[in-house]
C-alpha cells in the first residue's frame, strides 16, 4: 500500500497515512487534532540508481530547498 501525505487546514500541519490507493482520497482525520478538515497533498519523491538522481532533485529531507539543512544535513 501507498503512504500518502495530508494537509489539515485546522492545525495546519501534514502528516502521512499508509492508505489502498481506493481509499487515498476518502476523508481522514488529522493525526494530530483529529479535525476531519484535511486534503491530500501532491508528493515529492526522489530516486537513485547506480549513484545517478533518476527521479526528484537532490534526496533532501523535503524541509530544505537545497544548500545547508540542518534537519537532513544536505
Amino acid at each position: 500500500m501507498p503512504i500518502y501525505e495530508y494537509i489539515c487546514e485546522s492545525c495546519h500541519r501534514k502528516f502521512e497515512s499508509l492508505r489502498s490507493i481506493k481509499d487515498a482520497d476518502a476523508p481522514i482525520s488529522c493525526a494530530y487534532c483529529q479535525s476531519q478538515e484535511t486534503h491530500r497533498v501532491v508528493s515529492v519523491f526522489f530516486a537513485q540508481s547506480g549513484g545517478q538522481v533518476i527521479a526528484g532533485s537532490g534526496g533532501g529531507c523535503g524541509s530544505c530547498a537545497g544548500g545547508s539543512c540542518s534537519t537532513c544535513g544536505r
